[in-house]
């Protein structure tokens, strides 16, 4: 595949495709194939995978880094009261969708910036990428958020006591929530940012590719935090809702919710986009 046909529009906690050639991106959905794509694998492809795994790395590492009880701790102590403790998340929210659109602009000329399986996934069955490109593209991101974590609990100094220091994990009060409802929030939540990453690269809106694009999906990843902390502490991507829970020795059965959630909201986003939002397309 020529390199000069290659495209990298934007779209999520993510970006479009990189591996899409200018005549398939004109394409309507319904004129686009499936393909297995063993002729995507080369350097190209290389690029892009390592292009994903800077990408998940940083959102580890500044992202998930950023829910640290010390900021919590500092709001608490200077006021005598945790009063302030909303600002603390809403700082939380900020970083995830102003930190994650930019990581999407960064990336959006190498991979597109998926930086998340549930985007891949849900690019995929929009048929824009590969299967092989899929599959790439996620093992390059677990990498990267894997090695990303390392990073953060090193530089944290997390010992045995302190590893709850960084509230970065995803989890759910269970004499709140049954899993079943973590589900379906996490579900929705992720369906919510892969239908505003379809639009932001719908053709047929002829959107000229611009930092509006990574802005509009950052701005969706941060609602969905605010709404979403309070009951699982707002995953929208497997890589985020596993790799810090793996590394800090808290992963067990609630994180399958935040592993198969947000894989099950952006597939079902894809068809809920192109046969009732965007039927002209379909």
């Amino acid at each position: 595949m020529p390199a000069e046909d290659h495209h990298a529009a934007v779209t999520t906690e993510g970006v479009s495709v990189s591996l899409e050639t200018n005549d398939t991106k004109t394409r309507s959905h319904s004129k686009r194939k499936m393909t297995l794509g063993l002729h995507d694998i080369g350097v190209d492809l290389l690029r892009a995978c390592a292009a994903e795994f800077i990408g998940c790395f940083f959102l580890i590492l500044i992202c998930v880094g950023s829910a640290n009880s010390r900021v919590l701790l500092s709001l608490s102590t200077s006021t005598g009261t945790l009063h302030l403790q909303p600002l603390y998340y809403l700082g939380i929210s900020m970083s995830f969708g102003i930190g994650i659109g930019g990581i999407v602009h960064i990336l959006a000329d190498a991979s597109g910036g998926h930086v998340n399986p549930a985007v891949s996934l849900a690019l995929f069955l929009d048929r824009r990428i590969s299967f092989v490109g899929m599959i790439f593209y996620m093992i390059a991101q677990f990498c990267g958020g894997f090695a990303g974590a390392g990073v953060l609990y090193g530089l944290g100094n997390h010992g045995a006591d302190d590893v709850k220091s960084i509230y970065g994990g995803n989890a759910y009060d269970e004499s709140f929530l049954n899993w079943g409802q973590a589900l379906v929030f996490e579900i929705f939540g992720t369906m919510f940012l892969v239908l505003t990453v379809l639009a932001t690269i719908n053709e047929s809106r002829r959107h000229a590719p611009s930092y509006l694009q990574p802005f509009a999906i950052g701005l969706a990843i941060l609602v969905m935090h605010i709404w979403l902390i309070p009951y699982t502490n707002c995953a929208i991507n497997p890589v985020r809702g596993v790799v810090w829970n793996v590394v800090i020795g808290q992963a067990g059965e609630q994180s399958l919710v935040f592993l198969f959630g947000p894989l099950i909201g952006g597939a079902l986003a894809v068809p809920i986009f192109h046969f009732i939002l965007n039927p002209s397309q379909a």
